[in-house]
C-alpha cells in the first residue's frame, strides 16, 4: 500500500489525532532528563551521547515515527545499542520503569498509554537483538516484562 492508499490515510489520521508534537516534544524531554540524572542510565547515555540537543531531536523525530507516523526519523537504533558494552536485562527494565514513571505524568493518558505499549515492544526488541549481537549461536532470553523494578 502506498502513501495514498484510503487505510494508510486512515491509519495517518487516527495516530495524528492521538497527540500533538509538543506532547511528543514534552514526554521525550521529561523523559530523557530523568535518565540522564538516574544512578544507572545516567553514566551510560551521558558517556555515548555527544550532543544532548542532536540526540533528542533525534529522539522526538522517533517518538513522532511511532505515534503519529510522521515517518521523520531515520536511523538504526539496533545498529547503535548493538554496540554499547555492558547491557543487562536489568537496565532495559529500569529504562522502561523511567519511561512509564513520566508516562503516567502526562497530561494526555492515551498517548502515555500507546508510547508505554511501543516502548515495551521497543526495549524487547532491542534486548533480543543486543544478545544476538554478542553470541548468535545462543537462543536470547526474552526481557521479562513482569519483572521490572
Amino acid at each position: 500500500m502506498n502513501d495514498h492508499h484510503p487505510t494508510v490515510r486512515r491509519l495517518r489520521e487516527e495516530a495524528a489525532a492521538l497527540c500533538t508534537e509538543e506532547e511528543i516534544t514534552a514526554l521525550v524531554h521529561q523523559f530523557y532528563a530523568r535518565v540522564r540524572q538516574d544512578a544507572q542510565l545516567g553514566p551510560i547515555f551521558n558517556t555515548h551521547v555527544d550532543d544532548w540537543d542532536i540526540h533528542l531531536a533525534k529522539l522526538v523525530d522517533f517518538w513522532s515515527s511511532v505515534l503519529r507516523r510522521t515517518g521523520r526519523f531515520s536511523g538504526s537504533p539496533m545498529t547503535q545499542h548493538a554496540a554499547l558494552p555492558g547491557l543487562t536485562a536489568d537496565l532495559f527494565h529500569r529504562w522502561l520503569a523511567l519511561f512509564q514513571e513520566t508516562a503516567s505524568t502526562q497530561p494526555n493518558q492515551a498517548m502515555a498509554t500507546q508510547a508505554v505499549a511501543a516502548a515495551q515492544r521497543i526495549a524487547h526488541s532491542l534486548w533480543l537483538g543486543y544478545q544476538l549481537s554478542r553470541d548468535p549461536r545462543t537462543l536470547p532470553q526474552a526481557l521479562d516484562l513482569g519483572q521490572q523494578p
